[in-house]
């Protein structure tokens, strides 16, 4: 791979490789994603060894523990991402897909096909694993990738494109269409949002300071993942073993991840408050609360930045609400329209938390963290869009293509 060669180039040459991923049959781009999954497998020390260099000078960086977990190469994870691309290898292939086809009355037949979107940039952060998810993603549905992983996973970044592409290699197609931006230095990213001439679209991934610059400075359309400042809203007459469990859940199983909640909202009259306050706290949750909550039990006191905040970590903001309608209404205030659940056994008041919480992944009694491409059944994903064009939620397979109108005619003309 080479580490020398300016943004631009990178980027003219993915663009002129399009043809290869964008016209190989659904058999080819299988097979590629089978020998991509057993290089990942075959190589896992290798990888590892490289991943170890970038949890070394993490630490040294003073990372927190929640993004030196997100960095960790661990066996299962690699397994993980293995399994990934075999699994977008067993799902349907989009391509050449018709949506919608009609007659007019002058006999001409319109139709619109699915089609790949071209190149698709992807500028991201901390997490490696995600560099095999889109490229076999992209493969699947027959786009050319551009990678820009964080510094922080060069080495783990570079090591894992290097494997990728000793399976193109064996199979006969061009490395650039898995290509990758081995330069850490940010001006990089700068120079890639300028290149509209080359790439169709950009995806990034990370924190909210990475979004924000993505999009203040892109020319190319942006899909923005922001960050998830989710929550789970506790209605007074939920089940207390399923609130404990989902807010131990969303909070506690993985809390460094966008679907971790970082507020619990509580009704007033919900009874079992100080049971859940004291689970939390012995699961390590600090807890951090508004003055309802302070009164029932002991904690920090929340301040207004805790209501929109992403920790990444094992704090939780509490919020004491007098209402669904109130819940509802701190859900669309606050958060980042990325996953809310609701506790309930009223199928009311779960059927309008469904339809007025305007977020992208909206849970009735089940925990946030579900809001995941693998665990929706779409393989894996290339994140999980906060906005409304052109996809919303994880963005699987589907979601890296576009329609085209196909226009079939025996002669016709317009008068």
């Amino acid at each position: 791979m080479k580490t020398d060669v300016s943004v631009t180039e990178i980027a003219r040459c993915a663009r002129s490789v399009m043809p290869a991923i964008m016209n190989a049959g659904d058999t080819q781009k299988n097979a590629l994603l089978r020998s991509m999954a057993a290089a990942l497998r075959n190589n896992t020390q290798r990888i590892q060894k490289e991943n170890t260099k970038d949890l070394e000078n993490g630490k040294k960086r003073g990372l927190s523990d929640a993004m030196l977990d997100r960095l960790a190469l661990t066996d299962n994870r690699i397994e993980n991402m293995a399994a990934a691309l075999e699994e977008i290898a067993l799902m349907n292939d989009p391509i050449g897909e018709i949506e919608h086809a009609w007659r007019r009355p002058n006999g001409i037949e319109i139709a619109q096909m699915r089609v790949p979107i071209g190149v698709v940039g992807c500028i991201y952060e901390s997490r490696p694993n995600v560099t095999s998810d889109i490229a076999g993603l992209c493969i699947k549905s027959g786009n050319v990738c551009i990678l820009r992983g964080g510094s922080e996973a060069i080495y783990s970044n570079t090591v894992i494109v290097d494997v990728l592409h000793s399976a193109c290699t064996e199979h006969d197609f061009p490395e650039e269409i898995i290509s990758f931006i081995a330069i850490t230095d940010r001006q990089a990213v700068y120079d890639m949002l300028k290149l509209d001439a080359f790439i169709d679209i950009i995806i990034p991934r990370g924190g909210h300071g990475l979004i924000k610059t993505v999009t203040e400075s892109s020319t190319i359309p942006v899909v923005k993942h922001d960050k998830g400042v989710c929550s789970i809203y506790i209605h007074y007459d939920a089940e207390p073993h399923m609130a404990e469990a989902l807010v131990i859940n969303a909070k506690c199983q993985r809390p460094g991840v966008c679907n971790a909640i970082e507020n619990v909202l509580i009704h007033k009259d919900y009874p079992e408050a100080v049971s859940l306050f004291k689970a939390l706290q012995t699961a390590g949750v600090e807890l951090r609360g508004d003055s309802a909550a302070q009164q029932k039990y002991p904690m920090k006191a929340a301040v207004d930045e805790d209501w929109t905040m992403e920790y990444l970590d094992l704090i939780i903001a509490v919020k004491t609400v007098n209402s669904l309608q109130e819940a509802i209404q701190f859900t669309n205030t606050y958060g980042s329209h990325h996953s809310d659940a609701i506790c309930t056994q009223n199928y009311a008041a779960a059927r309008q938390y469904l339809k007025e919480v305007d977020s992208a992944a909206v849970y009735v009694n089940a925990s946030t963290r579900f809001t995941d491409g693998g665990e929706f059944g779409l393989g894996a994903e290339v994140g999980i869009s906060t906005q409304k064009l052109h996809c919303r939620g994880p963005m699987g397979i589907k979601d890296l293509t576009c329609l085209k109108y196909t226009i079939y005619g025996n002669g016709q003309i317009r008068t």
